[in-house]
């Protein structure tokens, strides 16, 4: 019955919600058996119970229009609609979770080059599907997948940074050159760029002109107009990492502050 009434209805493909959950095991095997509408109605309509499921394996959003992951994921979900078996699986979404987490940690062993390291086999544990996981080994390709993710963000973090400054005639050999020697004179001009960074007025000024505002600051701030334009360069630079919220290089400034407090 439920075949015959999806054959009918596939080309308006509406089927109520509670229905389609109910009925979701019936509706794969009809996709098993070469219904390809309704296998992408399907897809469509469980894409954010892919990206949920990927998002939590990974940790982090996955985003479908950019992220191999997602990719991953969805082959996974296909490949779940094709091998499911409804004499052997509870629920079809149990079995694609169990699906999605498999392939998208063995693409994560890959991308870490984890399958050097011994696996520690004393942590093996079945899943819902009584295939067996090593959660520690999971754990830790996950934890080196991250650090390696988090790596190609800084480096790109860094190059859009960079772009960034060069606006202003800025660049990167010119902090290192301008950078204070003096922790009190670093302190400074931290709590300057703070200022300006958080001063709608004074940002839109520099945003338009590529120049300090020093007329705006030298009336928020207690220097001389000699420390500001000696310190331009400097300035600006904290100023665009805060404007932009470049939160690598705001973090790296942060941790700088905290140990110069802590001596």
């Amino acid at each position: 019955m439920i075949f015959r009434r999806f054959n009918n209805q596939r080309d308006q493909a509406q089927v109520k919600t509670n229905d389609r959950e109910q009925n979701l095991e019936e509706i794969v095997v009809l996709i098993q058996s070469g219904d390809s509408v309704l296998r992408n109605q399907i897809i469509k309509e469980y894409q954010p119970f892919i990206i949920k499921t990927s998002s939590k394996v990974c940790k982090r959003y996955i985003d479908p229009n950019q992220d191999d992951e997602y990719s991953i994921a969805l082959s996974a979900f296909n490949e779940a609609i094709d091998s499911f078996h409804p004499e052997q699986n509870r629920s079809f979404l149990t079995f694609a979770d169990t699906v999605i987490k498999r392939r998208l940690i063995d693409y994560i062993r890959k991308e870490s080059k984890y399958l050097n390291q011994i696996p520690m086999t004393m942590f093996d544990l079945p899943d819902e599907e009584e295939h067996v996981i090593n959660f520690v080994e999971v754990k830790q390709s996950i934890d080196v997948y991250h650090q390696q993710q988090q790596r190609e963000e800084r480096k790109e973090e860094i190059i859009r940074y960079t772009k960034e400054i060069a606006k202003y005639g800025i660049t990167l050999s010119d902090l290192v050159k301008f950078s204070p020697k003096h922790q009190d004179t670093r302190e400074n001009l931290f709590q300057i760029a703070d200022i300006l960074a958080n001063d709608q007025e004074l940002v839109g000024f520099l945003l338009e002109t590529k120049t300090l505002p020093i007329k705006g600051l030298l009336s928020k701030v207690a220097v001389s107009r000699k420390t500001l334009e000696r310190n331009r360069k400097y300035l600006i630079a904290l100023a665009i990492i805060k404007i932009y919220d470049f939160h690598h290089l705001k973090a790296y400034l942060q941790v700088g502050r905290e140990k110069r407090v802590g001596r």
